[in-house]
């Protein structure tokens, strides 16, 4: 054959070889997916091409995919998990990608907590326990938390004024008439609650939180002093896998402006999170402005496949003013004055300006498949300057802390049992002066004291998987409080004296038992007992005066509760009955120049039902409308004074101050595969008693609240949320912080009226 025919022949058959490889080009796509909350592998999740191809996962969460070089798109579905999308890109072929899924909230069998130490899911856990997703924060304008943990029963969050919140839980605001006491709120592995028992929440902004755990009732035999409950804030923190850009604004009614930015990344080595938020509002009321900036930086490293390493910084310059109560007269006549007189808070400038940093370090680490440890240290520093209407004080707060823990999971015979043991410690100091207030300017120094504060916990528990079921849990804490107060000096006398208070070491135990009647649905019950001493600002008040008689409140609780879902996973439902017995309760009321004075006033009785419920109408990622979800909460409260004389006065069986006997929340979600959604939200509260005597109520109202947007991906690397809402839609007048048993009849602090709001987000995915 000529050579030359030979050359041709072979060329042309190489071209008709190539052609049809060319034009049916393949890409194989692997990865893995995640639970997004516990990071455990995900088995039998579909995956699905844009051009059609299917895959499901294995057990180790893992996938591989052959699809056409066409193929853009892969959509990530689970059943009881939220859908996910991957973008599939021509420029990074070979890559594994990892795809981290979020539970549904009606599947409670996947949502997992940490509450109690357990991480077992919540549907496995004893004990009144609420989770606040982040769907549920951003649900609202992030400017508090106030509306989304008001979505909870058997919690009630308030601002007295912009910025000053008060947080109850079954009725723990009783002691305070300002501030967060007698509940315990902890960041990510570090105590945010100080030694001295006071938790500085608005140090806090609301973009600074992806979840909350609230665990309601004495939480002692793990958490420390406290009978209202423990309050848990996991810190915003990377996405493993990505790198992303974020700023958003909103702006709103009276002024409010909101900025927030932020950069991550994260990879299967390390992720880093810095978010910078600033928030400023100019205020519904005279004299209740509020100008805060926060930093948090978090991160976590992986050195090895037995210790995780993490660290978070916590950064916050905040300012906000305090307007005053309002006698029901002036209530009425103008809800937008601050409060007036020779003492009036506009010329004394009544205001907070804080600043402080939180510093925290923890390490996970595991010894075996049996045996892991996490050890948490930390670093407080706080400045506050304070002219109030009557005084001004200023101090300085520095403090360190730890908390250590160890897990050892077993098996008792047929009996799988996991141990916790361990133990935490926090010491502060701070230097406190207060003056007299003349007209904002600190003027003469009326006492100038030391306060050493010091607080610690040994705690166990044991949890036993038994047959049938039957999941039983005994935990046991000794906790410890200490305060020494040094007086250098005092204007009246000028003598310096010290004073020390050791709150006796108290045990508190706990037995819970739950039973799984099915996979849906479980039972449960516990008793358990609390100890919470005096926290620093109740034994030494801000005029100085040392409450010296002061002591603990001790409690015993029972509750029991059902919660499951049911109807192919769209009803979910979570109820809890509880009684609540307190002894040596303590209560707050105004002197003459409007100070906070505490004092023990017998005990309590706090009996109540909490109840949550949603149902999902509709939900396919694949038609318009692909969610649409209804929910609600109620709350009923019979709390009673009990072995309560006050003077003269048998205020025995009078209801508890401060709190509603009804509560109800109710909302709406929906959203379309387009990406637009609606948030509806409506919260009614009963009328609410302001005084021990049950003289004065607060009037019952009804608001309610709406949010409209639309959220969409851009392209590969691009996604905006565009949003607008409004809150109190109903033009209430009513007032959501109430200054309880207030001197003078000033019990009311205005709420805002009817109030809009509209923002814009964006973020960009390298």
């Amino acid at each position: 054959m000529n050579s030359k025919l030979l050359l041709s022949l072979c060329f042309s058959v190489t071209i008709l070889l190539l052609l049809p490889q060319k034009g049916f080009a393949q890409q194989q796509v692997t990865g893995k997916v995640l639970h997004a909350q516990t990071k455990q592998p995900l088995e039998g999740v579909t995956i699905t091409a844009n051009t059609g191809e299917q895959t499901s996962t294995t057990a180790s969460g893992r996938f591989s995919l052959e699809v056409p070089a066409s193929a853009t798109i892969l959509l990530v579905t689970h059943i009881g998990y939220k859908p996910d999308t991957l973008y599939l890109s021509p420029t990074q072929p070979g890559i594994e990608r990892q795809v981290l899924l979020e539970p549904v909230l009606s599947a409670l069998s996947e949502v997992v907590v940490n509450g109690y130490e357990s991480n077992r899911p919540l549907l496995q856990t004893a004990g009144a326990l609420s989770v606040i997703e982040s769907e549920v924060l951003q649900r609202f304008d992030e400017s508090s938390l106030v509306r989304a943990v008001n979505t909870v029963p058997g919690v009630r969050m308030e601002e007295r004024a912009t910025a000053s919140y008060r947080l109850s839980i079954r009725g723990s605001s009783l002691r305070s008439p300002y501030g967060i006491r007698n509940v315990k709120v902890y960041l990510g592995e570090i105590p945010l609650t100080e030694a001295n028992g006071i938790t500085n929440l608005n140090l806090l902004d609301a973009a600074n939180c992806s979840r909350i755990e609230i665990l309601k009732g004495p939480t002692g035999s793990i958490y420390g002093a406290g009978t209202g409950g423990t309050v848990l804030l996991e810190p915003r923190r990377a996405v493993p896998g990505e790198q992303v850009l974020q700023a958003g604004t909103t702006i709103g009614s009276f002024g409010l402006q909101r900025y927030t930015a932020s950069a991550s990344s994260g990879t299967e080595k390390s992720n880093l999170l810095v978010q910078y938020t600033r928030q400023r509002y100019g205020g519904y009321r005279e004299q209740s402005g509020m100008d805060r900036e926060t930093l948090l930086l978090t991160s976590s490293f992986y050195p090895s496949d037995r210790s995780t390493i993490s660290a978070n910084i916590l950064y916050s310059d905040l300012y906000y003013e305090l307007p005053g109560g309002l006698t029901q007269e002036q209530y009425e006549q103008d809800p937008r004055q601050a409060r007036g007189g020779m003492f009036g808070s506009v010329v004394q400038n009544a205001s907070m300006n804080q600043k402080g940093v939180n510093v925290g370090l923890s390490q996970e680490y595991r010894f075996s498949d049996k045996w892991k440890n996490t050890t948490a240290l930390y670093g407080l520093f706080r400045f506050r300057d304070h002219p109030f209407n009557t005084d001004y004080e200023r101090n300085n707060n520095q403090e360190y802390g730890g908390r250590s823990r160890f897990v050892f999971n077993t098996n008792l015979g047929a009996v799988g049992t996991t141990v916790t043991f361990g133990g935490e410690y926090q010491r502060g100091f701070e230097v406190s002066r207060t003056y007299d207030n003349n007209k904002g300017i600190p003027d003469s120094l009326r006492t100038d004291d030391e306060v050493l504060a010091k607080t610690g916990l040994l705690f166990s528990q044991a949890e036993f998987m038994l047959p049938d079921g039957w999941i039983a849990t005994a935990a046991l804490s000794l906790n410890d409080t200490r305060y020494e107060i040094t007086r250098l000096r005092q204007a009246t006398s000028g003598e310096a004296y010290q004073f020390s208070r050791d709150f006796n070491a108290v045990l508190s135990p706990r037995i819970a038992l739950l039973k799984q009647l099915s996979g849906q649905v479980s039972v449960h019950g516990s008793i358990s007992s609390g100890f919470s001493p005096p926290s620093e600002e109740e034994l030494l008040t801000s005029d100085g005066v040392l409450n010296q008689e002061l002591e603990a409140e001790k409690g015993v609780n029972y509750e029991a509760g059902i919660r499951g879902y049911t109807l192919g996973q769209k009803l979910s439902f979570d109820v809890v009955a509880f009684h609540f017995r307190l002894r040596e309760t303590i209560a707050s009321r105004q002197d003459l120049s409007s100070i906070a004075v505490f004092r023990n006033v017998g005990a309590t009785t706090q009996s109540g039902l909490e109840a949550a419920a949603g149902y999902t109408l509709l939900e396919d990622a694949n038609k318009p409308v692909s969610l649409l979800k209804v929910w609600g909460s109620y709350t009923y409260s019979h709390f009673r004074f009990r072995d309560y004389q006050k003077d003269e006065t048998d205020l025995s069986g009078n209801k508890l101050t401060g709190v509603a006997p009804h509560t109800l929340t109710a909302g709406l979600d929906l959203a379309t595969r387009f990406g637009g959604y609606l948030h509806l939200t409506a919260n009614y509260v009963d009328e609410i008693p302001l005084t021990d005597e049950n003289t004065v109520y607060a009037k019952a109202y009804f608001v309610a609240g709406a949010r409209l947007g639309w959220k969409r991906e851009l392209g590969r690397h691009f996604r905006m949320d565009v949003f607008a809402g409004a809150e109190n839609l109903t033009d209430q007048r009513y007032s959501l912080g109430n200054d309880l048993n207030a001197f003078g009849g000033r019990y009311f602090q205005p709420a805002a009226p009817r109030n809009y709001y509209s923002g814009l987000s964006f973020s960009y995915k390298l």
